[in-house]
C-alpha cells in the first residue's frame, strides 16, 4: 500500500508542484518584502563568478524569489520527498543537481564543481534533506573547497507565519504579512584550513544571518 501511494504521488508530483508554485506566488504578491544585502548577490551574478547560496531547509519556501540571476541550480536529495521539491524548483526555472550526503554525493559534487566553473550558481540547504535542523553538513564546505567559489548565506523571515511540524519546522509566511530576505557576507575557503573549521564557520554565519532576519521586524518596530 505504501508503495502504491508513493507511485501515485510521484505521478502527480508535477501537478502538485504547480499548485505549490502558484500558492507561493500568491503569498509573494500579497507581502511587503525588504531585501538586505542584495548587492552582494547581484555583484556575483554580474561578474559571472558562480557562488554557492545556502539557507536552512526550513526557510526554503520563499528563497527562490530573491535570486536576481538566470543560472541557478538547486541541490536536491534523492529521497522520495525530493521529487516534489525538484518539480517546484523547475517551476521557478532552476536547474537541478540530484544527490545528498548519503546517496549520490560524489557525483553531485563533481557536477556542482563543473557548473560553478561555467559561471552557474548553486543553491544548497546544508541541513537537508533530513536534518538535524540547522546543523550544516560537511558537503557545502567540500563544494566550496573543490570549486574555489564563495558561500553566500541567505535567510528569510516574516512578521507573521505558521511553522510546520516536520523536523525542519518549515516557516510558512502568512499572506499580507511583511517579509525580509537577509544576504550575509560571502565566505571563502582558506588554503590549508581544516574542513571541519570551515564547516563551523559556514554554520555560524548562516545561523547569524537567520537570526538577523528573525530580529528584523522587532528591531524596526522599536
Amino acid at each position: 500500500m505504501k508503495e502504491l501511494r508513493r507511485n501515485i504521488l510521484n505521478r502527480l508530483s508535477p501537478q502538485i508542484a504547480w499548485l505549490i508554485y502558484i500558492l507561493l506566488c500568491f503569498f509573494r504578491l500579497t507581502m511587503r518584502i525588504r531585501v538586505v544585502g542584495l548587492e552582494i548577490m547581484k555583484e556575483f551574478v554580474k561578474s559571472g563568478e558562480g557562488f554557492i547560496g545556502i539557507f536552512w531547509h526550513g526557510r526554503l519556501l520563499m528563497i527562490p524569489f530573491v535570486y536576481p540571476g538566470k543560472r541557478m541550480n538547486v541541490l536536491i536529495g534523492t529521497h522520495r520527498d525530493g521529487q516534489l521539491i525538484a518539480d517546484v524548483m523547475k517551476c521557478f526555472g532552476f536547474g537541478l543537481v540530484r544527490g545528498s550526503s548519503s546517496k549520490g554525493g560524489a557525483a553531485a559534487l563533481r557536477e556542482m564543481k563543473k557548473l560553478l566553473a561555467e559561471g552557474d550558481d548553486i543553491a544548497i540547504t546544508p541541513d537537508g534533506p533530513r536534518g538535524p535542523a540547522e546543523v550544516a553538513k560537511i558537503g557545502v564546505a567540500q563544494s566550496a573547497r573543490v570549486s574555489g567559489r564563495p558561500v553566500v548565506p541567505v535567510a528569510f523571515s516574516s512578521s507573521h507565519s505558521w511553522r510546520g511540524t516536520s523536523w525542519d519546522k518549515m516557516l510558512i509566511p502568512k499572506p499580507f504579512s511583511k517579509g525580509v530576505f537577509v544576504i550575509g557576507a560571502p565566505l571563502r575557503y582558506c588554503e590549508g584550513e581544516d574542513l571541519e573549521v570551515f564547516r563551523l564557520r559556514i554554520e555560524t554565519a548562516l545561523k547569524e544571518t537567520t537570526a538577523q532576519a528573525d530580529c528584523f521586524f522587532t528591531e524596526t518596530q522599536q
